[in-house]
């Protein structure tokens, strides 16, 4: 990948990528700058799969962490669930 694609932004990429298929949509290129533009248009999208790829991970770690901190406070104060109620 591009090291000028590895900077770039998802929203960067993203706006990119459609003004590349706007231009390939509008049929005024010449074949080889459509397929230079194709090339560009494919690597955007390489790239904003893996920014969302991402993005998806990190939101799933602080999931995760949330979920173990509200089950490690939970078995702490005896509201996890099957925890035995020791004040009867």
């Amino acid at each position: 990948m591009n090291k000028d694609l590895l900077k770039m932004s998802f929203e960067d990429a993203l706006s990119e990528l459609e003004n590349i298929v706007r231009g390939l949509e509008n049929g005024q290129m010449k074949l080889e700058e459509a397929i230079t533009a194709y090339e560009r248009g494919a690597a955007l999208r390489r790239h904003c799969d893996l920014k969302l790829n991402e993005a998806e991970m990190r939101v799933q770690n602080i999931l995760d962490r949330d979920r173990a901190t509200n089950d490690s406070a939970a078995q702490h104060d005896g509201t996890a669930p099957g925890a035995r109620d020791v004040t009867s």
